[in-house]
């Protein structure tokens, strides 16, 4: 690294969840969607990329807008781009793959996926027309959402879908459940009966399509049942975010469970069946790690979306975490992961260095938004809306970014700082009626130091001396107050 890079990784403001990494040549692109900071519904921006040099992630150059959602003919009617992704076709040119979507939600499973091209991976791309059938008609078998796309050695496999429990329910089918999909889906009663039959109009679904990416090769099927009462899958049911790999020969389906903060994944030695549950790759509230509970969430968790990528011979994970109380302001983080020799994959926790490729040094000033974790013992999960109620947050004003709504008890967690020794450890903080910061090396850990808050209106440096020792080491802060803000975080030696 030529320099040292955290986490979130992108530009401070910058909001691009549902990250899909693909490396093209000696680059990775981080296609996603584009949320606003501060924003009032989902992906509010037009599609912007990120890239990277595959041997330095420090190193994140904005190609610009490369569409816009009013490329899309059906803009008058669903003006917002949800989760894209890009493929590279069979004549070398990139296809855009995404779904078109109202505020909060509202008609994204009505549509087909539309398509979009260009020569190059970050270029201008242009509409192209949507998936259809063999007659040109859209193809919109199942539920549309959430494309992800792979060439598997020449053919083209578009994955999608989304999936609820309104059929797994004792009383299905019911009036009151049809009419639950009928107005989720667009769907009418005929529909939804008729595919109930076989499985079900919802669950995670894959589509081959033509060399000329749009045309519907053979029909679509589920890559893994509906019903999952009695399978592998029953404590971590497909909800959305399909994704996929190939790792070499066994297929990787990467989604967001049900649960709704975590990103799991399956294996298969095919691409279109026999997919078993593998495990959690990443929870936006460090859930299952240490055998964390959901009601322990280490953040405010919600909506979750994102993939794998092997750069430069290491494997990572990129997801997004949530800032603003809400689901709509979601920046992209990284971890490294570890694909196993007997295919497995362990959940690895968040963190604040994520691809730096080691631990951050104890050395300089951070932005205090980088923490990794921040709590108050009782965080929400996200649930389409902006919360008006209290609790600790990644905000904003204008230009200047801190976490705010600090109440008694709140932890603010950094992994991981490398210590050389002594050092004093400083605050850019303020707060109404004052309190302090208690300085730990683990979550509920004793204190090490103790930094003394005065109320202050403006923001003001506290600081005290800090002996972590040598090695690397979480930071682990816990305020003891009414109230407070804070900036930054800073080491001197």
């Amino acid at each position: 690294m030529k320099k040292q890079v955290f986490n979130p990784f992108l530009p401070p403001g910058e909001c691009i969840p549902d990250g899909e990494p693909h490396v093209f040549g000696d680059r990775v692109y981080l296609y996603g969607s584009h949320d606003k900071e501060g924003g009032e519904t989902f992906c509010m921006l037009d599609y912007t990329v990120y890239s990277a040099p595959v041997d330095d992630l420090s190193d994140w150059r904005r190609e610009g807008v490369i569409y816009r959602a009013d490329q899309d003919p059906d803009h008058a009617n669903r003006k917002f781009m949800y989760a894209p992704d890009v493929v590279q076709g069979n004549d070398g040119r990139y296809y855009l793959y995404y779904c078109m979507s109202g505020d909060y939600g509202v008609g994204g499973y009505f549509g087909p996926i539309s398509v979009a091209v260009c020569d190059t991976p970050a270029g201008k791309y242009e509409y192209l027309g949507y998936v259809r059938n063999k007659d040109g008609t859209p193809m919109k078998k199942y539920v549309c959402f959430d494309p992800g796309a792979i060439n598997d050695n020449g053919t083209v496999r578009i994955y999608y879908g989304t999936q609820y429990d309104f059929e797994e329910r004792e009383d299905f089918p019911n009036e009151a459940l049809i009419n639950s999909e009928m107005n989720m889906f667009g769907k009418s009663r005929e529909e939804i009966l008729e595919y109930a039959k076989k499985d079900s109009v919802m669950g995670a679904v894959m589509v081959t399509v033509e060399d000329d990416m749009l045309t519907v090769k053979d029909e679509p099927k589920h890559i893994i049942p509906y019903k999952v009462k009695g399978t592998d899958f029953e404590g971590h049911p497909f909800f959305e975010a399909s994704s996929i790999r190939k790792v070499g020969e066994k297929y990787y389906f990467v989604y967001s469970s049900q649960k709704n903060h975590e990103l799991c994944y399956a294996v298969s030695d095919y691409p279109d069946r026999d997919f078993r549950f593998g495990g959690t790759i990443v929870s936006n509230g460090d859930v299952g790690i240490d055998g964390r509970k959901d009601e322990d969430r280490l953040n405010m968790t919600g909506t979750t979306h994102g993939s794998i990528e092997n750069i430069n011979g290491q494997w990572y994970v990129f997801y997004h975490r949530l800032t603003h109380k809400s689901d709509y302001s979601r920046q992209a983080c990284a971890e490294k992961i570890t694909i196993a020799e007997d295919g497995s994959i362990k959940q690895v926790e968040m963190t604040s260095c994520g691809l730096n490729g080691g631990a951050l040094k104890a050395e300089g000033t951070y932005p205090a938004v980088i923490a990794c974790n921040i709590t108050n013992g009782h965080m929400p999960h996200g649930s389409n809306k902006i919360y008006t109620e209290s609790f600790p947050n990644c905000t904003n004003v204008g230009e200047e970014r801190f976490i705010a709504e600090i109440g008694d008890g709140t932890v603010i967690g950094y992994k991981y700082f490398e210590f050389k020794g002594n050092v004093k450890f400083s605050v850019l903080a303020r707060s109404q009626s004052g309190g302090k910061f208690e300085v730990s090396d683990k979550l509920g850990g004793a204190a090490k130091a103790v930094v003394e808050i005065f109320p202050t209106e403006s923001w003001t440096e506290f600081s005290v001396p800090l002996d972590m020792g040598e090695g690397v080491f979480p930071l682990f802060l816990k305020f003891i107050g009414e109230n407070a803000e804070l900036k930054e975080i800073g080491f001197i030696k």
